[in-house]
């Protein structure tokens, strides 16, 4: 049992653990705060969301279930996409068994009876991904699964046990469609470990790329940055390429990048294509 971390705290966390954040404006004080207690806090749990372009919804909601609906969306390259903190709608009510379980740190029973309120005691955390089984996890989406998780224990002093899926918590729901007795298998290993400060691969702050400014991406403009654009684009699964990336910037490296800024939550004008310096800092393009 714990206070919930800080807003500041809990991104500093997983931060520290490797993750790569992306944050949405007013993330830190969108809640459901006013509908009821947040804390103590018990441990994390983890879904899937059972669609695509996940990070509007799971900010907004719908009608009927108001955003947030998670405190991050963690899309398919691995990024986690911080949307709010606090009281989310993510978990709903389960059972009182399982609870106590996660408390004391044990073996989880199955799930009885909707019985206790979820919203307020467990980080949720929303994993891009149909649920339909034939939806593959990426390796790097995993990863980011394994390394808040392991986060959040780590800030708390929790074992991998107080790590849950949706499923375990009530009968009502199947997410997320992957065994979580070998993710909780794998920050266990981690939390042995000391914290990776970035993961393999992605490039840090001072290896990146400054931005050289919208007016730079001119169509039809040759440059060897592009290349490097639209090589990071590829890697962060937004690359729209039939033949390339190549040095000329052009309709595919639009279309390429704007996929990326609507992978970010922008929309309409924000979401043309053309960089803006938010965006390029976020995308981290290696030098070189």
């Amino acid at each position: 049992m714990s206070a919930p971390l800080s807003a500041h705290d809990f991104a500093r966390a997983l931060r520290a653990e490797g993750v790569r954040l992306t944050e949405t404006p007013g993330w830190a004080t969108h809640n459901r705060n006013h509908k009821g207690a947040w804390g103590p806090v018990h441990g994390v749990m983890l879904h899937h969301t059972a669609g695509s372009r996940s990070v509007d919804f799971c900010l907004r909601g719908t009608s009927d279930l108001p955003g947030p609906l998670c405190i991050g969306v963690i899309a398919k390259d691995g990024t986690v996409h911080l949307v709010g903190y606090g009281r989310t709608n993510h978990a709903g009510s389960g059972s009182s068994a399982v609870l106590d379980a996660v408390r004391e740190e044990r073996t989880l029973p199955a799930p009885g009876k909707d019985a206790v309120d979820g919203n307020s005691r467990f980080y949720g955390f929303e994993i891009e991904n149909l649920g339909t089984g034939r939806d593959l996890y990426p390796a790097a989406q995993l990863d980011a699964v394994e390394r808040l998780s392991a986060a959040m224990c780590r800030a708390h002093g929790w074992s991998a046990a107080s790590v849950v899926g949706h499923k375990e918590w009530t009968r009502r729901k199947i997410d997320p469609s992957f065994p979580m007795d070998g993710m909780r298998g794998r920050i266990g290993t981690r939390l042995g470990t000391r914290p990776e400060p970035e993961p393999p691969g992605w490039p840090v702050p001072g290896a990146s790329m400054p931005f050289p400014g919208s007016a730079f991406f001119v169509p039809g403009r040759r440059d060897p940055l592009f290349t490097q654009v639209g090589r990071r684009l590829v890697q962060v699964g937004c690359g729209r390429y039939v033949v390339g990336p190549g040095p000329v910037w052009g309709s595919a490296d639009r279309d390429s990048y704007a996929a990326w800024q609507c992978k970010l939550g922008y929309r309409g004008k924000d979401a043309d294509g053309t960089p803006g310096a938010r965006s390029w800092e976020q995308l981290r393009v290696p030098r070189g």
